[in-house]
This record gives C-alpha cells, sequence and structure tokens, in this order.
C-alpha cells in the first residue's frame, strides 16, 4: 500500500508539474500529421533536424530554448513543431526512420541541429515544401532564438 501511495504521489506530481507551463511542447513525428495540422492552422512547419541521443548542440537548444515557457507561447502562435530525429542508440520506428531518412536527403541537412520553416502545401498525397529559411543552434536562449526564427519567418513572401 505505501508503494501504491508513493507511485500516486509522484504520478500527481509530475502531471502538476506538466501542467505548470514547464511541459514541453508538442512536437509531431509523423510527416502527414504534422503537413496536414499546418495546413488547417494556416501555420508554417519548423522542422527540427535533431540526433536527440548524441548531439550536444541538440540537447543544449532544446534547454535552452524548446522547452522553455517563452518558446512554448511562441511555438503556440507561429508554427507547427515537427522533430525529426536520428538517434544513434535509442530504438525507433521503422517506418519513422524511414520518412526521416527521406526528409533529411530532402532537405540536405548536413549538420545538426538544423531548424527550416518551410510553408507546406498538398497536392492529392504529393507533399511539396515552400522553403522559407532555415536556423541551428542561436546563443542567448529562448528569446534570443525566437528573434532569429522571427526575422526568418517576416522574410517569407
Amino acid at each position: 500500500m505505501k508503494n501504491f501511495l508513493v507511485i500516486m504521489a509522484l504520478l500527481v506530481g509530475a502531471n502538476a508539474f506538466a501542467q505548470d507551463g514547464t511541459a514541453s511542447p508538442e512536437w509531431n513525428t509523423n510527416l502527414v500529421k504534422a503537413v496536414d495540422k499546418a495546413i488547417a492552422e494556416k501555420k508554417p512547419l519548423l522542422m527540427f533536424f535533431t540526433g536527440s541521443d548524441w548531439c550536444g548542440w541538440c540537447k543544449r537548444l532544446q534547454a535552452e530554448a524548446f522547452i522553455q515557457p517563452a518558446f512554448q507561447k511562441w511555438a503556440d502562435e507561429n508554427v507547427v513543431l515537427m522533430e525529426l530525429d536520428y538517434p544513434r542508440r535509442t530504438a525507433q520506428d521503422e517506418e519513422i526512420k524511414q520518412q526521416n531518412t527521406n526528409i533529411l536527403r530532402m532537405f540536405g541537412v548536413r549538420g545538426y541541429p538544423t531548424i527550416w520553416f518551410v510553408n507546406p502545401t498538398k497536392n492529392g498525397s504529393e507533399i511539396n515544401f515552400g522553403k522559407i529559411g532555415s536556423t541551428g543552434y542561436v546563443r542567448g536562449g529562448a528569446e534570443a532564438w525566437i528573434a532569429e526564427a522571427n526575422k526568418i519567418l517576416a522574410a517569407q513572401p
């Protein structure tokens, strides 16, 4: 019974933590779902190319910017998030792995982290990406990263 109470206390505490604005934003991993959401919400797609279990700069970008409340608020208002992960030690669904490899080649990504902003369109099952611009790690935390992202988004036609 004590173990049950401890587990329940941890779960309730974790839930409270997630609801206080410090939870990480929702990152889509399925391209079709992310594109459909971006089109429905009339927002650009932010595509985050990362190596979650080995890339130090990716982890730093996550910690300094992407999990911060300022980024979460900005992302909710401005973009649809998509994470394209290329882990080395973590198992990954084969379908997602193949999807991510294809997108990596399409965008010519050679380093991590890379973030592309795109305006996706669909013609039947064909997806096209109107490239807006790209960035990576930006020193200075969430506010500096958001300022850089806003410059890129402001330049879109």
